[in-house]
């Protein structure tokens, strides 16, 4: 119970990938509660956040940590003792900034506490040290060490370790300074090989925009494709206007023959009052009925064939419209790439000012 949550807000929770050191791995398939933690019985804050009973960050706020706001909703921080970078996604802009603020102010108090702390070692140290002699001389101070923000400061030590006293003017006996210089020789050569491993996440980072401006111009290919059968899809619903069309003509055709059926009818009838060329009257209606039946079985066949038209316009439309909608999701994935590959180069940019 010795820490209290000061402030708590919910946000999606991302790590870095510890192979790649440029794609972001989301730990939270949800928002979740992201918490500011302090400490009093240490006098540190730190970020909580939990999933379930899974811990997904435990960050100790330290003076040379910085919050990066790479986008309107989105933020990170390097966490040198854990080794990698959080990143949180929030709803808004206002939680962001107000994240942030609170950051930059527990990382004032951090700073305030640990300055306070070393005083309090320097005049509990002081005694012991005039006692063997002299004060500690450091021979290699941090602000000589290149590196990152995060590695630029005094090495940290330990959460259940006291903070370290300031160094003074007066030498130490030779075999204490050669102790300490082993120690600071130790820390220059792992920041180095920090700058080293930044300077490798940098390349693979520029090898990765290449190959996502590559993606890029598939998907535009791919688009243009896409375009090219929309416009393919149309020509067909044009074909299907014209098969309406030519089905009004039939129609017509028909009713022609429909009056001009009516008027043979009557001639047979008048032809019939004839009994001298009552034979001649037979064939004809004979040969009128036999165009009858074939009008008929014409119509017919005239019908089945407008029925399947009609059912292969309804599939037309059908498939032209679910190719609309995949079109669409498909340009929402290429708009998401895109939003991507534009965080991923602020990203970049960022690394580059912080390296």
């Amino acid at each position: 119970f010795r820490e209290q949550p000061i402030f708590s807000t919910r946000a999606h929770v991302f790590q870095i990938d510890p192979n790649t050191k440029k794609n972001w791995v989301p730990t939270s398939k949800h928002a979740v509660t992201v918490s500011y933690f302090y400490d009093s019985t240490r006098n540190v804050y730190r970020i909580i956040s939990l999933d379930g009973s899974k811990a997904i960050i435990n960050s100790t706020i330290t003076p040379n940590m910085t919050f990066t706001k790479t986008s309107q909703k989105f933020g990170q921080w390097a966490d040198s003792r854990a080794n990698t970078v959080y990143g949180l996604g929030f709803s808004s802009e206002h939680h962001l900034s107000k994240f942030a603020e609170k950051f930059q102010e527990f990382k004032e108090a951090a700073r305030l506490a640990k300055e306070k702390s070393h005083e309090k070692m320097e005049l509990t140290s002081t005694p012991s040290q005039e006692s063997a002699g002299g004060d500690i001389q450091s021979p290699l101070t941090p602000e000589s060490i290149n590196g990152t923000d995060d590695e630029r400061a005094t090495p940290e030590v330990t959460q259940n370790s006291e903070p370290r006293a300031e160094p003074t003017q007066n030498a130490l006996p030779f075999t204490h300074s050669s102790t300490i210089s082993k120690h600071w020789e130790a820390e220059l050569a792992t920041l180095k090989g920090n700058n080293a491993k930044l300077t490798a996440a940098l390349l693979e980072s520029t090898a990765n925009v290449k190959q996502w401006k590559q993606q890029l111009a598939a998907y535009q290919e791919e688009a243009e494709r896409l375009h090219k059968r929309v416009t393919e899809l149309e020509c067909v619903s044009s074909q299907a206007n014209a098969v309406h069309t030519h089905k009004t003509e039939l129609n017509q055709t028909i009713q022609e023959l429909e009056s001009t059926l009516k008027k043979k009818e009557e001639e047979i009838e008048g032809l019939k009052q004839e009994i001298d060329n009552a034979r001649e009257l037979q064939a004809q209606r004979d040969s009128l009925t036999q165009k009858l039946q074939e009008v008929e079985i014409r119509n017919k066949d005239l019908e089945g064939q407008l029925s399947d038209l009609e059912q292969r316009l309804e599939k037309s439309q059908n498939e032209q419209e679910a190719f609309r909608n995949n079109l669409k999701t498909l340009l929402e994935i290429l708009d998401g790439k895109i939003f991507e590959l534009t965080e991923l180069r602020d990203n970049l940019a960022k690394l580059i000012e912080c390296s």
